[in-house]
């Protein structure tokens, strides 16, 4: 008999249509504790904190919150964003709020062309595209370093410093693990990406490490790329990346040009990962709190369905999230697709499509037993 397992989820819906699609994802992943016939159970437990927390208590987590979450196995996050909130207000108190404490320094981010999806790529129609961008999630240009001074010189004279962190030890771990999974891909290729001909001592300082770790995984092919370079191959030349590594920032924008290259933001996945597990991991899709659609229930679950795939992985259930995504790659294939994408469905239908292809797998499955 197969022993059971049960996860322990914090699930934090936000802001918009945070959700919408948290709902979808914990709709699917309902499904797949069902068709476990018990061997595996999730455990939600929801968390309101959101812009209109913050409005009512000044603050987005809670004293002891952080310890709360803590407890759990993994957060599936939605979205944070609100128009009544200033975007660095909401973004500090509530997702690095979580991650920065968490130390959930790898951010993963696959770029995935579905069938059925246009993308605006002309190469999409007849080559296989297929990388994940791998995001120093810690440091770098998001780590908080700074400061605004002299305002009290008078109008025009104050002056901002944003300062960009980058530690030795930070950039190995990162690009060690771009390393490791370039490793389980059948292309084993590292794309580096700095702008160390401008900013001459961190990114510098990236590059040397890069350069050296690189030894360590004579297997692995390489390249050291400028960013602005590498968004030009993002568009030119997509068939040539596997793992792209880079730091927060241009990580965080690259991605983004990945998942519009595959056809819409809704489409991007990402996992805040703790990789040493002393914290939990956090799941979310990449679009954000998306406010002028909010509330009309047409928004795109796939990202938030794919970042609950990237959690069962995190599990060790790789087998159900490949699952996952494969009713997904059906649900788009026979044509089923969201408002964002040019189709016809909601979220629920969406969400109900990939549910019904999930369970045409699971019976197709049982029948080859």
């Amino acid at each position: 008999m197969t022993e059971s397992q049960t996860f322990s989820i914090a699930s934090i819906p936000g802001d918009g249509i945070g959700g919408e699609v948290v709902a979808a994802g914990l709709r699917v992943l309902d499904t797949i504790a069902k068709q476990s016939e018990g061997t595996v159970e999730f455990e939600v437990t929801e968390y309101p904190w959101s812009s209109e927390y913050y409005l009512k208590n000044g603050r987005y987590i809670p004293e002891g919150g952080l310890e709360e979450l803590e407890k759990h196995d993994a957060i599936y996050f939605g979205a944070v964003g609100s128009a009544d909130v200033p975007d660095h207000t909401s973004l500090w108190g509530l997702r690095l709020a979580i991650t920065q404490p968490f130390d959930q320094w790898a951010n993963i981010r696959p770029v995935t062309f579905l069938p059925g999806v246009e993308s605006p790529l002309r190469k999409a129609d007849d080559t296989e595209l297929d990388w994940i961008v791998v995001r120093e999630n810690s440091e770098g240009e998001y780590a908080g370093m700074g400061g605004r001074n002299l305002s009290g010189r008078g109008p025009g004279n104050e002056v901002a410093l944003q300062t960009s962190l980058h530690t030795e030890k930070g950039c190995e771990r990162i690009i060690r693990f771009a390393f490791d999974i370039a490793r389980t891909r059948d292309v084993k290729k590292v794309s580096s990406v700095t702008k160390s001909n401008a900013q001459q001592y961190g990114m510098v300082l990236w590059d040397e490490v890069f350069v050296r770790v690189a030894q360590d995984y004579p297997d692995v092919e390489t390249e050291s790329v400028l960013v602005d370079a590498m968004s030009a191959k993002f568009v030119l030349h997509p068939e040539q990346l596997s793992v792209v590594v880079a730091s927060n920032l241009h990580a965080d924008i690259l991605s983004d040009l990945g998942s519009a290259l595959a056809g819409s933001l809704g489409l991007a996945a990402s996992a805040n990962l703790n990789p040493e597990r002393r914290f939990p991991s956090m799941f979310e899709p990449v679009h954000g709190s998306a406010p002028d659609i909010a509330g009309q229930g047409i928004s795109n679950p796939i990202g938030a369905i794919s970042s609950a795939a990237l959690m069962l992985d995190q599990f060790g259930l790789t087998a159900e999230a490949d699952r996952v995504r494969r009713a997904i790659e059906n649900a788009t294939g026979a044509g089923i697709l969201p408002r964002d994408l040019g189709g016809e469905s909601n979220t629920v239908e969406m969400t109900e499509a990939i549910v019904a292809q999930l369970e045409a797998i699971h019976a197709e499955g049982l029948a080859a037993v």
